[in-house]
């Protein structure tokens, strides 16, 4: 296993990462240590989870992410040698009603910030977090998930990146965080985070967290440069595409059961002619190379210059152990060149 610095962060963290964020939920507790388990065995120090987890969300198994990997830490003693990294929401968290997390009034301000550190070190049974992100933009985004730029209106009583990130640096001067970063930001909300630690002194963000997937390589176009000239890491999560890449739907795709697809309504209404025609290309050429597409895909995200590290994610242990088997793959340039040419000819189909 690789490790790498978090940005300037002072933080080291394995070059794949474990997401947990079916645990307590889609994930039963026993087959989640034994993730755990072979994830830390293999070499991987970051695992990353948020407060609203596990998904699909809801009231009945909010916060029981962060309790089962909470648990297992301790029951490992592992505390001084993983890095634990959580998330809070607000109210532009992509995953529908979540009233039951803080009520109406769940935004990114100082109280709700506070709150929510407050219960996520209390149910991962620790004093610190090592990792703390902005699960998703106060404002609404509209150049993530989409072709073009819309233009949303910010709402009156919108909080402010000055005083989310107020908030954050408290927590950290108290020792709550040890470092804080963002997910799903644009290029503007990055350098703005950047622009108001320097005005004001603050602390400065470590981390952007946003998908990236041999389909969905937009994270370049803006991003990767940011993370590169501003000593940002990517963390990049849903790097098989929601596992699609792994190539297991095939040309006429159908829910597998038991499989995150089979929960997720309209998953595979998703799966475009053009996403088919792109999955297809890279698993073919995977084969040609002697290669599992699923590790091809995740070689290939950790290859990138602007990659701090890659969330795998599994449902069930025995999906995981498989994709394990990345760890040790190097793609050469001219595989490389061959993805790059597939992707020219069909960029982040939709």
């Amino acid at each position: 296993m690789e490790y790498r610095q978090l940005g300037g962060a002072g933080i080291a963290v394995s070059a794949f990462g474990l997401g947990v964020m079916t645990f307590g939920g889609q994930t039963p507790e026993d087959d989640a240590f034994r993730q755990l388990d072979m994830a830390f065995d293999a070499g991987i120090t970051l695992f990353d989870t948020a407060e609203n987890y596990p998904t699909p969300t809801g009231p009945e198994t909010q916060g029981r992410s962060e309790e089962v990997l909470g648990r297992w830490v301790a029951a490992r003693g592992l505390r001084g040698q993983v890095v634990i990294a959580t998330k809070v929401a607000g109210p532009g968290n992509a995953a529908g009603d979540m009233r039951h997390i803080r009520g109406e009034t769940r935004r990114l301000d100082r109280a709700n910030i506070r709150q929510a550190v407050d219960d996520s070190l209390r149910r991962l049974g620790t004093d610190a977090i090592d990792l703390y992100q902005v699960h998703w933009a106060e404002r609404a985004i509209s150049t993530l998930g989409r072709t073009r730029f819309s233009l949303l209106a910010d709402a009156p009583d919108q909080v402010s990146i000055e005083e989310t990130l107020a908030a954050l640096s408290e927590l950290v001067s108290e020792g709550k965080l040890r470092a804080i970063g963002v997910c799903n930001e644009s290029p503007w909300g990055t350098m703005r985070y950047l622009a108001v630690a320097q005005e004001h002194g603050l602390a400065q963000i470590a981390a952007i967290q946003n998908g990236y997937s041999l389909l969905d390589r937009s994270f370049e176009l803006g991003l990767a440069e940011v993370g590169m000239r501003e000593d940002l890491g990517l963390i990049a999560y849903s790097p098989l595409a929601g596992g699609t890449l792994t190539g297991k739907y095939g040309a006429d795709p159908v829910p597998i059961p038991g499989s995150r697809s089979s929960q997720s309504a309209g998953f595979l209404a998703r799966l475009s002619p053009a996403k088919q025609s792109a999955i297809l290309a890279y698993a073919e050429l995977a084969r040609e190379h002697g290669l599992e597409p699923a590790h091809m895909a995740l070689a290939f995200a950790k290859a990138q210059p602007f990659t701090t590290s890659v969330l795998m994610a599994a449902s069930k242990a025995s999906q995981l152990e498989g994709n394990l088997g990345a760890i040790g793959v190097v793609l050469d340039k001219p595989l490389l060149q061959a993805i790059n040419a597939i992707h020219d000819g069909n960029p982040n189909p939709r």
